[in-house]
């Protein structure tokens, strides 16, 4: 609420409007460049200090480096949708933030992976939330830490219909790369 002689424009709240947006365009990139291959971008959105936990392509505690090598060799030639949903964004100070996203994502292979639980499945569709912490770098938000916290996850059984035509990336450069700083 508004209390008598405030602007409804408060510089710092106007801000924290526009580092929201920041963090949103920055989370739809990544599954974006997930889901299009695009693992050169990908790289570009991680803070030097980046940290992964929780993803079946890296282990526990992963750099960037690390998780980049293998999100590039897990997911190939898999067709794959990921989706996150109702950002909660809490800023911990002027260039520190976290969130936690809903998320669900689709991963489909042409032939069995070794699911854990499901050894001829080829592929899952899952269920969960990223939490996520993210760091201005030079004017810019970047990704420091994300987990993947999966509540579901349902195995695509081995006679699951194949994806006939994966066509990736329609367009990587429909978009052009975000104005620095």
């Amino acid at each position: 609420m508004i209390s008598k002689g405030e602007s409804i424009v408060d510089g710092d709240k106007l801000q924290r409007l526009l580092d929201v947006e920041e963090i949103k365009r920055l989370k739809a990139r990544y599954c974006r460049y997930i889901d299009t291959k695009q693992f050169d971008a990908l790289k570009t959105l991680f803070a030097d200090d980046i940290r992964f936990d929780g993803f079946g392509s890296a282990p526990n505690g992963s750099d960037g480096a690390t998780f980049i090598k293998g999100v590039t060799a897990r997911l190939k030639g898999a067709v794959t949708f990921h989706h996150c949903h109702m950002p909660d964004i809490v800023f911990l100070g002027p260039d520190l933030a976290r969130a936690v996203w809903a998320m669900e994502d689709y991963m489909e292979w042409d032939e069995p992976i070794g699911l854990p639980d499901a050894p001829q499945a080829r592929g899952m569709q899952g269920f969960g939330h990223y939490e996520e912490e993210y760091c201005r770098v030079d004017g810019i938000w970047k990704m420091r830490h994300l987990r993947l916290r999966r509540l579901r996850a349902v195995p695509l059984r081995a006679d699951h219909p194949k994806q006939t035509s994966p066509t990736w990336p329609t367009d990587a450069d429909w978009l052009p790369a975000p104005e620095e700083g």
